[in-house]
């Protein structure tokens, strides 16, 4: 079939798909509304029929990343039912899958929380829920773990996880991936 007559995606998946490309590379801050509208070959118009403003454009985008990581838990939960510590360890992996990319730019929640100082914005708010959910799934599953000391397991864990991200962006030290899969297995194997 000819390129031109594969369907595109419908506007608003295309502003999304931009967005996120854009605020992944640059950051939200950098990003304009004008910028988004030419990467999803739109217009500043159409952006604005899909969404009242920037902020809920970027409130959308977030919410679409909480969604995946929530989709990454339930896939684990499903594939290592009753498994507690191969769940942690397949999240580990998830996170760890592309820190050695060279075009990591470090999370995308971390690097938005840098962006969005404001204490009640919802952006923000959804970020820090969501934190704290992941923070809580992993107290849970290390106490099905029987770890010693879940909660504070499940802190270990997500600094590793947090701090492997940091160190990666940097790019101080190498092999993050997989000095971060080492300290996990070690943590939660022994």
């Amino acid at each position: 079939m000819r390129p031109e007559r594969v369907p595109q995606l419908a506007p608003k998946e295309r502003i999304l798909d931009a967005a996120e490309e854009l605020f992944f590379n640059e950051g939200i801050s950098r990003v304009t509304v004008d910028a988004i509208a030419a990467k999803a070959k739109s217009t500043k118009m159409t952006v604005y029929r899909h969404f009242d403003s920037k902020d809920a454009l970027v409130l959308e985008w977030l919410q679409l990343l909480v969604d995946k990581y929530s989709e990454v838990f339930e896939a684990l939960s499903a594939q290592y039912t009753g498994d507690p510590k191969a769940q942690i360890l397949g999240f580990a992996e998830f996170i760890a899958q592309d820190l050695s990319a060279a075009s990591y730019r470090g999370c995308p929640f971390t690097n938005s929380l840098a962006e969005i100082p404001e204490p009640g914005s919802p952006a923000r708010q959804l970020i820090e829920e969501h934190k704290k959910r992941q923070f809580l799934r992993l107290v849970d599953l290390c106490t099905e773990a029987d770890l010693p000391e879940p909660n504070e397991a499940a802190m270990e864990l997500t600094y590793l996880m947090e701090g492997a991200q940091v160190v990666s962006q940097n790019k101080s030290i190498e092999g993050v991936g997989e000095n971060l899969m080492k300290m996990v297995r070690k943590k939660i194997i022994g």
